[in-house]
């Protein structure tokens, strides 16, 4: 409900910098072009998770895992961990909020460990691991195909990339030492109550994980099309197994309000010169100081403003490769601290409220207070080894 408010208001202030000429209506044509698909692969894919999560195939990855572990807790989240990294760097951020959190939630719920240290490794790595590749993160296909940015994408974000993950893990191994110091007995796997949708929804995912990791770079397919036809096939499937599953309230329609308002209202903001109040303030430059300076101010401008719009602003800031990595570094890894600084820790907490796991906004905040900065500043650094 909140969020649906916010996005309310956010939506009215934009329409209202369109209506007054702050921001060209064609202008807002093009930045509904380049969100649409975004939010196109969000809705889509929230309805496979909805349907899969009803169909029991999460609770069967999660026995599976458990049983994987062998009754030791660290190693339950070391796996956690590899899973998280994987599918963050082929499938995108957003992919893993969705669909990996209803997972380790349900498998620390089965093994008796709080679910909040599974949780928090997943958001954390949704955001942090979205360096690697273009397709980890849409920020990374902007940037690769701005001008400046040169060729060979990997060949320079993969320093920044190992060291954004290594930071956050040995930070959450410290902090969750204690409640992962757990042995327990491996469960066995539970029945599902309908075979026939469970085995139509375990197919989808099979399917659409291949599709969503080549389907773009390889074969130039938008994301959000396969995410589409999965979400369609499983409607479809549930309807005629159990149409009492398709509940219109898995639709994230708050979510989508405002990410439509803070899209129009930051970039509103910038035709009212907060590009130039980010230019002065992050320098020039490609010396560790100055591009240290770029990823502050980028990594303070994604908490307040969430990380996308905060890259397009920031955009013109950079205009050199090693400048454009430091911008990707601080709105990838940086948005650990305020809940909206990315859609993936948005979607994150839809599901973790879906599933009714409550989360300290206060203590979220604290953790990336400390993590953030450590994480950001070293991975900037690490440009300088490519």
């Amino acid at each position: 409900m909140v969020l649906a408010v916010l996005g309310g208001g956010l939506l009215i202030l934009g329409f209202g910098a369109v209506a007054l000429g702050v921001l060209p209506a064609g202008d807002a044509l093009a930045l509904g072009e380049r969100i649409a698909p975004v939010l196109g692969f969000v809705v889509a894919i929230t309805i496979v998770a909805a349907v899969a999560a009803e169909a029991g195939v999460f609770d069967r990855l999660a026995d599976g895992a458990a049983r994987l572990a062998r009754g030791r807790g660290v190693l339950l989240w070391l796996l956690v961990v590899a899973v998280a990294v994987v599918s963050t760097v082929f499938l995108s951020l957003d992919t893993t909020a969705v669909l990996l959190t209803p997972v380790v939630v349900v498998l620390a719920r089965r093994v008796g460990l709080s679910p909040l240290p599974f949780a928090m490794t997943t958001v954390w790595l949704a955001n942090t691991g979205s360096l690697l590749l273009p397709v980890s993160n849409l920020t990374n296909l902007l940037a690769e195909s701005d001008p400046a940015f040169g060729s060979s994408y990997i060949a320079h974000s993969w320093a920044p990339a190992v060291v954004a993950v290594l930071v956050p893990v040995a930070i959450l191994a410290i902090v969750y030492r204690r409640a992962l110091q757990h042995r327990y007995e491996a469960p066995a796997l539970r029945p599902v109550a309908d075979p026939v949708l469970f085995r139509v929804s375990a197919v989808v995912l099979v399917l659409l994980v291949p599709a969503l990791a080549i389907g773009e770079p390889v074969l130039g397919v938008p994301v959000w099309v396969p995410a589409a036809v999965a979400a369609l096939v499983l409607v479809i499937a549930a309807a005629v197994r159990n149409p009492r599953l398709l509940d219109p309230k898995v639709l994230p329609v708050p979510l989508v309000l405002f990410v439509c308002g803070l899209f129009l209202t930051v970039t509103a903001l910038g035709r009212l010169g907060l590009t130039e109040v980010l230019t002065a303030a992050a320098g020039t430059g490609e010396g560790p100081l100055e591009l240290l300076r770029l990823a502050g101010v980028g990594t303070v401008t994604a908490n307040l403003a969430d990380n996308l719009p905060a890259y397009l602003a920031m955009e013109p800031v950079a205009g050199s490769q090693d400048r454009l990595l430091a911008l990707l570094v601080a709105v990838n890894a940086g948005p650990l601290i305020t809940p909206w600084a990315s859609l993936a820790t948005l979607l994150w907490h839809g599901q973790l409220e879906a599933m009714e796991v409550k989360v300290s906004w206060w203590r979220f905040a604290g953790l990336g207070l400390i993590a953030a900065p450590i994480t950001v500043a070293l991975a900037t650094l690490a440009i300088l080894l490519t």
